[in-house]
C-alpha cells in the first residue's frame, strides 16, 4: 500500500509578520484545494535558517526567497563540508535574492525555486537571475494565495511526472488486443500452462502485459524518439545537469562504445586509463582508436586499483595534443573519485573531449556531500548505469552530452547501431521513475543512506577483526596529493584478522547468514549502500560480522593475488590485432612449464582476470615471459576466478596470437609506431 508524499514549501522572508501572513494564507489554500502532493508551507527568517532547513529536511521540494532578505548570517555550513562562517551581527547586510539561490543551487540543484519582488523593481531582479535555476516569481503585493498555491502545486506536478511511464502504464490498462510481437502476447501462451504458469506467475502479471512491441506508436520509439520517450529524457537531462540524456536499455558497457564510436575514427588516438572498464578496451577495438594506454595506481597492500596518478595524466595531455578524447573511471569499483575540474580543464584547453564512466556514480548529483559530479566539473560525456545506484532495472543505463560541438546525428547513427530494434519498455519505464524519485526524495534517501554507512563503519570497527578501510588505507602512495575523495556508500573491509580466507568468510555470509557482498580481493570485502538500504539490513550485517568476530579464530596467512604485470607494448592497432584469424597457443609446454614460444608473439585478444576487470594483455599488445607467468599463476592460485579470453583446448588453457605471416602483413600496413603508453610522473 503506498504512502500519499508528503511536500513542504519553504518561505523565506525576513519580515515575521508578512511571513506569517504568506504562511496562513497559503496553507489554507493548500487546504482547501486538491492536495495530491501533500503541500505545506513552512517559513524561515533568515538565510541562514532557510539553508539550514534545506540540508535537513528532505521533505522540501520548493523555496520561495524574498529578493529584499536580510540576515545576520547568510550561509549554513555542515561541519564535515565547510568550515563555519564568521558572524556578522549587522541587520544592515542584505543578501540578494542572486546570492540565495546560488547557495541554495549549491546545495540541492533539484528544488523548485521562485522569488518574491516588487512591481517597480521587477526587470532589476529577472536581468541579476537570468542566468540562475529560477522557475518563476510573485509579486509581494498581490497576495493571491491560491493562486500561487495551483502555480506551485502545478510545478511539483510536472517534476514528478513520468511521461513513458504514464503512456505505459495508460495502454497496458486499456487492455489491446496483440496481433503483433511479442510472441507471448501479453503472457496469454504462459498464463494456465501445466508446464510454464509458474514462471508466469513468479514474474508478476504487469511484466508481461508491458512487454510490447515498437508497433506501438504511442509509445515512441528508442531508436529515434519524438514522444514520451524524447520527453522523459528532456527531463533526466534536467534532474542529471546535462545538455541532453539519452536512455540505453543495454548497459554503461554499450553506452561506452557507442561514444567511442562516436568521437573516434580510425586511427585516431585516445587517451585512457589502463584500469577502464573493458567495455571502453572493447570500444577501442571498434573504433579502431590508436589508444595511449595510461598506467593507474595500484595498492598491493589490499589489490585495489587506484586512479592514474594527476602528473600522468596531465603529462599524458601534454605529450598528445592531437588527441581526441580522453577516457576515465571515477568513481572506481572501490568508491576512489577524481579531482576531475583540472583534468578537464587541461583536456580543454587542448581541444580534447572527455568522457567519465561514472557507473558507480549516478547517485551524485542530489547529494551535496557526493557532488561535484563529472559533469559538474567539466565532462563532455557521462556514462551511468542507473541501475547500480538508482532504482531501475539492470541494464538500465544513462549517456549524458554536455559538449557543445556534439554531433547528434553521428551519435544517434552509432546509438542505433548497438542498441536493440526491440528494447524492453519496462527497462525504459524504470529510467523514467528513477529519474523522478531521484528529484523528488533523492536527497532524502541518501541522507538516510550517508547516515546508515556512517553507523555501519563504526560498528564493523567495533567486533574487533573486522577493519573499515579509509581514504588513506585505499589510496596508493603516488595518488595521495591528487584530492581524491572517497564515496563513502562503497565500504572496503579488511578481513585479515578474522581468522578466514576471503573464500571462506563470503561462504560463511552466504551460507549461515544469508547476505552477499558487492566484491573482494584477496584480503578485502566490499559493501555497496544505496538508496534501497535499510537499518535492517544494516544490523543484520552488524549480527553476522560481531558473531564470526566473537569465534575468535586465530588470524591466517592469505595468499596475496599476483601484482598485475606492467603494460609492455603496443606493436599493432587493437582492431587490427583482433580481427586477424590468429593461432591458439598454450600458455604450459608439454613439460608443464611456461610456454617459452609465447614470448615475443602479439596477442589477438583481451586477457581480463575478472574481478577486477583489468586487461593484462590487449589485442596487439606484445607478450612477455611476466606476462605469461603472472596469468599462469593468477591460474593456479585464484580457483574461482574468471579469465575471460583464456581458451581451454581440452584442460589445456590457451591464448589467441597472431601468425607469423599476419605479423608480416600488418607490419607492411602499419603506419610510424606511436607511443603506446604513458608511465608514471617520477
Amino acid at each position: 500500500m503506498s504512502t500519499k508524499p508528503a511536500s513542504k514549501v519553504l518561505v523565506i522572508n525576513d519580515e515575521p509578520l508578512i511571513l506569517k501572513e504568506f504562511l496562513k494564507g497559503l496553507n489554507a489554500a493548500a487546504r482547501a484545494l486538491d492536495n495530491p502532493f501533500g503541500l505545506s508551507f513552512v517559513g524561515a527568517l533568515t538565510a541562514k535558517e532557510g539553508l539550514h532547513l534545506i540540508e535537513e529536511d528532505g521533505d522540501i521540494q520548493v523555496v520561495i526567497v524574498d529578493d529584499k532578505l536580510y540576515a545576520v548570517q547568510d550561509g549554513a555550513r555542515r561541519a564535515r563540508r565547510e568550515p563555519p562562517v564568521k558572524e556578522n551581527s549587522s541587520r544592515n547586510l542584505q543578501v540578494s535574492a542572486l546570492k540565495l539561490v546560488q547557495k541554495i543551487t549549491a546545495l540541492r540543484p533539484e528544488l523548485d525555486l521562485y522569488i518574491l519582488i516588487e512591481k517597480e523593481k521587477e526587470d532589476q531582479v529577472v536581468d541579476a537571475l537570468f542566468a540562475e535555476a529560477v522557475d518563476g516569481y510573485f509579486y509581494r503585493e498581490e497576495r493571491d494565495y491560491r493562486g500561487m498555491y495551483r502555480i506551485l502545486n502545478a510545478q511539483i506536478a510536472e517534476r514528478a511526472r513520468t511521461p513513458f511511464y504514464d503512456a505505459l502504464r495508460s495502454y497496458v490498462l486499456a487492455a489491446k488486443d496483440a496481433w503483433h510481437t511479442p510472441g507471448h502476447s501479453s503472457g496469454d501462451s504462459l498464463r494456465g500452462s501445466p508446464w510454464v504458469n509458474e514462471f508466469y506467475e513468479f514474474m508478476g502479471e504487469h511484466i508481461w502485459d508491458a512487454d510490447l512491441s515498437v508497433s506501438v506508436k504511442a509509445l515512441d520509439s528508442l531508436m529515434e524518439p519524438t514522444g514520451v520517450i524524447a520527453e522523459a529524457q528532456q527531463m533526466a537531462a534536467k534532474a542529471f545537469g546535462a545538455r541532453k540524456t539519452f536512455f540505453a536499455t543495454n548497459g554503461t558497457s554499450t553506452a561506452n562504445k557507442v561514444i567511442l564510436q562516436t568521437l573516434i575514427a580510425p586511427g585516431e588516438k585516445l587517451l585512457l586509463d589502463r584500469n577502464c572498464h573493458k567495455s571502453v578496451h572493447h570500444g577501442v577495438v571498434l573504433s579502431g582508436a590508436r589508444p595511449v594506454y595510461l598506467d593507474s595506481s595500484v595498492n598491493k597492500k589490499y589489490g585495489v586499483f587506484g586512479p592514474v596518478p594527476k602528473a600522468t595524466m596531465l603529462k599524458a595531455i601534454e605529450e598528445h595534443p592531437d588527441a581526441q578524447l580522453l577516457v576515465l573511471t571515477s568513481c572506481t569499483y572501490d568508491g576512489l573519485r577524481y579531482d576531475l575540474k583540472p583534468i578537464c580543464e587541461a583536456a580543454r584547453a587542448r581541444n580534447i573531449k572527455v568522457l567519465i564512466d561514472e557507473a558507480w556514480f549516478s547517485h551524485a548529483r542530489f547529494h551535496p556531500d557526493l557532488r561535484p559530479t563529472a559533469l559538474e566539473a567539466g565532462a563532455d560525456y557521462v556514462t551511468q548505469s542507473a541501475h547500480k545506484t538508482l532504482s531501475a532495472f539492470s541494464q538500465a543505463a544513462l549517456i549524458h552530452v554536455n559538449d557543445s560541438g556534439f554531433k547528434e546525428h553521428l551519435f544517434r547513427e552509432n546509438f542505433n547501431m548497438h542498441t536493440s530494434t526491440s528494447p524492453m519498455y519496462s527497462l525504459i519505464a524504470s529510467l523514467d521513475v528513477g529519474r523522478k524519485q531521484a528529484v523528488m526524495e533523492g536527497y532524502k534517501l541518501l541522507e538516510r543512506t550517508l547516515m546508515l554507512a556512517a553507523e555501519l563503519r563504526q560498528q564493523i570497527n567495533a567486533t574487533g577483526a573486522f577493519r573499515v578501510l579509509e581514504l588513506h588505507d585505499l589510496l596508493p602512495e603516488e595518488v595521495q596529493d591528487d584530492n581524491i575523495r572517497l564515496d563513502p556508500t562503497k565500504i572496503t573491509i579488511d578481513i585479515s584478522s578474522c581468522g578466514m580466507t576471503v573464500d571462506e568468510l563470503q561462504g560463511e555470509l552466504f551460507t549461515r547468514f544469508n547476505l552477499t557482498v558487492e566484491k573482494s580481493t584477496f584480503n578485502t570485502i566490499t559493501l555497496l549502500l544505496t538508496i534501497g538500504t535499510t537499518r535492517s539490513k544494516c544490523s543484520r550485517l552488524y549480527d553476522a560480522l560481531m558473531r564470526i568476530a566473537r569465534e575468535k579464530r586465530a588470524p591466517r596467512r592469505l595468499y596475496r593475488t599476483p601484482d598485475i604485470p606492467g603494460f609492455t607494448e603496443l606493436v599493432y592497432l587493437p582492431r587490427d590485432a583482433y580481427y586477424c584469424g590468429g593461432e591458439l597457443i598454450p600458455l604450459l609446454d608439454e613439460n608443464d612449464q611456461p610456454n617459452a614460444s609465447l614470448i615475443g608473439r602479439i596477442c589477438a585478444d583481451q586477457i581480463v582476470p575478472y574481478p577486477p576487470g583489468i586487461p593484462v594483455l590487449v589485442p596487439g599488445q606484445l607478450i612477455t615471459d611476466n606476462i605469461v607467468e603472472y596469468l599462469i599463476r593468477y591460474l593456479r592460485v585464484q580457483n574461482k576466478v574468471e579469465l575471460h579470453g583464456v581458451v581451454y583446448q581440452g584442460y589445456f588453457p590457451s591464448i589467441r596470437v597472431l601468425t607469423g605471416g599476419e605479423e608480416k602483413r600488418l607490419a607492411c600496413l602499419r603506419e610510424t609506431p606511436q607511443p603506446a603508453v604513458v608511465r608514471r610522473a617520477a
